[in-house]
């Protein structure tokens, strides 16, 4: 009896065992089958951004949904595709892992994707890459290129410094030639052989009250209160129109820091028109729903948005950054063909609580920036041409003002 049960022991033993071998080898067999080919891991990133899965999805921690990393370990590959494509049909079939991962996550309705299987096994090759090499941390510039910004120019607290010196040898030479004349002047009154009209001068006491009335002074007080109001109305005249630091309240408490920074929602998710056309748009209310539906549905801000849902009408959120009729800006042309971040205009809104206007969005500060942003012709044929002959006369990169940055028809016409 003994002897049965050690050998039904070691019988069960050996069968976990190998279970566990196979088990091995299969998860080991799919991750080997996510490719590692660095063009296939590049369309699955250009896949990644462009569905933006980075949305609800990160490779290496919870997003929205569920991490990504190891996916291709935990789940059968087809399985995988079967989701991606319509994860409600999976769960209406009643699949044990993808009722439980729609229940983890709050019952999230995860939208069904037109892809084909290549184009997924894509995306996971680029999922893969970033878990297996993940990228190096950013380290904070220090030293002095870190105190003065780009490095270009002399830190202010440098500048204060500088003043308050000069400041000080201005008064050190203010008080040596008063000592001077001190001097100058025991030694005129003790020399002998002064003429009256030199004693008189040597002895003559310096009248304040004589010196504030006389022409020279007055005419240069009138000068300096002439040309400080002159420039204030100048100074005025130029704000006029300058919404730099408008910061108004929004009938929702929206906060771009938790979305874009904390949760680091893509721009583009909810500014659809920003990459194919003149104005980036102010989402939707779906566009809100499509994750406030199951999220935080019972704080009072979320409240508003399903009443706004329920009416019909669009929340009115209050505009901030406004050009005049007269000038022409065009978003998809900034960002989708000359790779400008949206911080470059709107400040770091990824740390905004309550949206403010960054920029002073004048004409010479757009000007400013045509003069000194280098072109992005990487990749775009449309460029080559005019890179070749910028190239044979000039040696700087190609700005642009090169192309005709600054022509007034290109924003006013």
């Amino acid at each position: 009896m003994v002897a049965k049960t050690t050998i039904v022991r070691y019988a069960t033993a050996f069968f976990l065992v190998c279970c566990f071998v196979f088990s091995g080898k299969q998860v080991f067999a799919q991750r080997d089958a996510v490719p590692t080919d660095p063009e296939i891991i590049s369309q699955g990133e250009q896949l990644f951004n462009e569905y933006q899965c980075n949305t609800c999805h990160k490779v290496d921690s919870k997003l929205v949904g569920p991490a990504l990393a190891g996916v291709y370990d935990r789940r059968d590959l087809e399985w995988i595709y079967s989701w991606v494509k319509n994860s409600q049909a999976l769960i209406a079939s009643g699949d044990p892992q993808a009722t439980a991962l729609y229940n983890e996550f709050n019952q999230l309705v995860m939208a069904p994707y037109d892809l084909e299987d290549e184009q997924i096994l894509s995306i996971l090759a680029y999922v893969r890459d970033v878990e297996e090499n993940p990228p190096m941390p950013e380290v904070a510039a220090t030293g002095d290129g870190a105190a003065g910004g780009d490095g270009s120019g002399i830190p202010s607290s440098y500048l204060n410094i500088i003043v308050a010196a000069l400041v000080v040898v201005l008064i050190l030479i203010l008080v040596v030639l008063v000592i001077i004349i001190g001097v100058l002047k025991k030694y005129l009154q003790d020399k002998e052989g002064l003429d009256e009209a030199d004693k008189d001068v040597v002895n003559e006491k310096f009248s304040f009250s004589a010196f504030v009335k006389s022409p020279t002074v007055i005419g240069i007080i009138t000068f300096l209160v002439i040309a400080l109001a002159a420039k204030n109305v100048i100074d005025g005249l130029y704000t006029i129109g300058v919404q730099q630091g408008y910061q108004p309240e929004q009938p929702i408490a929206f906060s771009h820091k938790i979305h874009a920074g904390e949760y680091e929602i893509a721009c583009q998710y909810c500014h659809t028109g920003v990459e194919i056309g003149k104005s980036a748009n102010i989402p939707s209310v779906n566009i809100c729903m499509n994750c406030h539906s199951s999220i935080k549905t019972d704080s009072p801000e979320i409240q508003k948005l399903y009443a706004a849902q329920e009416s019909g009408k669009p929340i009115e959120w209050v505009r901030i950054h406004n050009l005049p009729d007269l000038a022409y800006f065009n978003h998809s042309q900034h960002v989708k063909v000359g790779g400008i971040e949206c911080q470059t205009c709107h400040g770091e809104i990824q740390e905004m609580e309550v949206v403010k206007q960054h920029a002073p969005l004048t004409m010479g500060w757009c000007i400013d920036c045509h003069r000194n942003t280098s072109l992005n012709t990487q990749g775009n044929g449309y460029y080559d041409k005019l890179v070749e002959l910028h190239n044979k006369t000039s040696g700087t990169p190609m700005n642009v003002e090169d192309i005709g940055g600054l022509e007034c028809a290109k924003c006013h016409y």
